[in-house]
């Protein structure tokens, strides 16, 4: 397993140029699902205009299949505002983009976790999108859309701290987060797939109470 620092620093190449919060939200999104035992990566931050008119180009004028429909300067990634993530095996050697992963064999998909983290952080989720949608993808918008960006409106200063207070704000929840996922982990699991064994379902549904009252008392959503 890696380190955290270790996790970290994958990503620390695709944070450069993201706006402050949605940096320190990245940040703070990747320890805390490494708190969960999902280590992610950040696999896309600031893009360039002319980067994305190459992504664009993908699948309708070169090779390979259409992943975005945003041109050039119609992107939240073109100013900072957005990143992509992808999940990693335990060793960092593995990328994984299957939204039904369930690494840390908890029975519920991480990839469904770390949206719940993201969301908590302040994050806005592509998969919620109606259209065309984007499951490794996360962004700020701030009230703006990618014209008015485009135009030179940048989010304001209480914008900037209002997104900040939010991060901040979960931030005292990560230590709680940390021990109770770490009791879950060492006892419950344990405790959850011995009755599974046993055919014990009573128990097994204690068991997944008990995690819920921890996931609560920490500040998580229960699973």
């Amino acid at each position: 397993m890696l380190t955290l620092l270790q996790v970290k620093n994958k990503s620390v190449p695709k944070l450069e140029g993201l706006l402050a919060p949605v940096r320190a939200a990245a940040e703070r999104l990747i320890e805390r699902c490494y708190a969960r035992d999902i280590p992610i990566v950040i696999t896309q931050g600031l893009r360039t205009i002319a980067e994305q008119e190459k992504l664009y180009a993908q699948g309708r004028t070169t090779a390979g299949s259409i992943v975005t429909n945003a041109r050039g300067g119609y992107s939240y990634h073109n100013f900072g505002v957005a990143i992509d993530f992808a999940l990693l095996s335990p060793d960092g050697k593995q990328v994984y983009w299957d939204t039904k992963r369930d690494g840390n064999a908890n029975q519920a998909a991480d990839w469904a976790e770390v949206v719940d983290e993201a969301k908590r952080l302040g994050f806005a989720w592509g998969g919620d999108w109606t259209s065309f949608k984007d499951y490794p993808h996360f962004e700020m918008r701030f009230g703006l859309t990618t014209a008015q960006l485009r135009a030179g409106a940048r989010p304001t200063a209480a914008q900037i701290t209002a997104a900040m207070a939010i991060i901040t704000k979960e931030d005292s929840n990560i230590m709680k987060a940390e021990d109770a996922n770490d009791l879950i982990k060492r006892y419950l699991q344990p405790a959850w797939a011995a009755c599974k064994q046993k055919g014990d379902k009573a128990g097994m549904q204690e068991v997944h109470r008990l995690a819920n009252e921890l996931r609560k008392s920490s500040g998580q959503k229960e699973q």
